[in-house]
């Protein structure tokens, strides 16, 4: 059964800084006044930066769980570019977007500060029931560009076809995919049937019973072991590495990406989206990113990008 994104909710609320249920915190964690809520800038973001937002927002607010729910709107990687750009957002919680994203930023003639604020990861998926549980990268890399087709070619695999899913060209796994796994110009053009929009619709077609043993799908390791975990679904390891917050953070897993927090250059100094982007680089900021269950990033690579 999916695990309901309350579990991961709940972890957010016993973070430094975020008063439990019923009570409101003296100032916000960087030491400052709280903010009124009419106040709080408009935050975009990916569908697996949500939990951080609504942290945040809790944080420095003081609001409760549901009206931070009640506030927040995430237009998934792109299109919360769009929105930057088109001044209808002011801070953005991201994975690394498309090329369409930066360019079209770069038409309308914004310029931006972008700094990594954690670290996720591209893991992979197959129903509980294929007795695979690793892959290698060199195996990921000749599923992917059609060189193996069926899973008896994978060590510990049964004979039967593997159904290898994919995500749009513009959506945050697979910008991962390309960056990370198969570049996008050696990859197989798969059937529309295995193009799936959403996140939550891959893990669903690799869990799927009556089709599902064979299938093969990716995800942002966040968002597929504490947003949408599924019984009937695995997280591969890979290279015998399994992926979780520590293996991120260290590098030992293979695929490992930053994600982001990005403001417009623009952006006057003393406004609320700099005091909010500013504190995601501080020791206490980084205590945030992590108590939420993110992998975080060194505070000297942050300042340096």
């Amino acid at each position: 059964m999916k695990k309901l994104t309350c579990v991961l909710m709940a972890l957010a609320l016993a973070i430094l800084a975020i008063p439990a249920l019923g009570e409101s915190p003296a100032a916000a964690p960087d030491g400052g006044a709280l903010i009124p809520m009419e106040e709080y800038p408009v935050v975009d973001g990916s569908t697996a930066t949500l939990p951080l937002s609504y942290a945040l927002m809790r944080a420095f607010t003081g609001c409760t769980q549901q009206e931070a729910e009640d506030a927040i709107r995430h237009h998934t990687t792109n299109y919360a570019f769009y929105d930057l750009a088109d001044g209808a957002a002011d801070l953005l919680l991201v994975y690394e977007p498309s090329r369409e994203s930066f360019d079209y930023v770069a038409e309308m003639g914004v310029s931006y500060d972008m700094r990594p604020i954690g670290r996720d990861a591209l893991v992979f998926l197959v129903n509980s029931r294929n007795p695979v549980t690793n892959l290698s990268q060199a195996d990921i890399r000749a599923i992917y560009m059609g060189e193996i087709t069926d899973w008896s070619e994978i060590e510990g695999g049964a004979a039967m076809p593997i159904i290898p899913y994919q995500r749009p060209d513009a959506s945050g796994s697979q910008v991962m995919m390309y960056n990370l796994a198969v570049p996008e110009d050696e990859i197989i053009d798969p059937p529309t049937t295995l193009v799936l929009s959403e996140m939550g619709d891959l893990i669903e077609g690799v869990a799927d019973y009556e089709n599902g043993e064979g299938a093969l799908g990716y995800s942002v390791w966040f968002y597929a072991a504490n947003m949408y975990a599924m019984e009937e679904v695995r997280i591969l390891t890979v290279d015998g590495v399994q992926a979780d917050a520590a293996s991120i953070e260290d590098g030992s897993y293979p695929y490992v990406q930053p994600f982001y927090a990005v403001v417009r250059e623009d952006a006057p100094e003393g406004s609320v989206q700099r005091r909010l982007f500013d504190f995601l680089l501080t020791p206490e900021g980084q205590a945030l990113v992590r108590s939420c269950g993110y992998a975080g990033v060194g505070i000297e690579d942050a300042v340096g990008e």
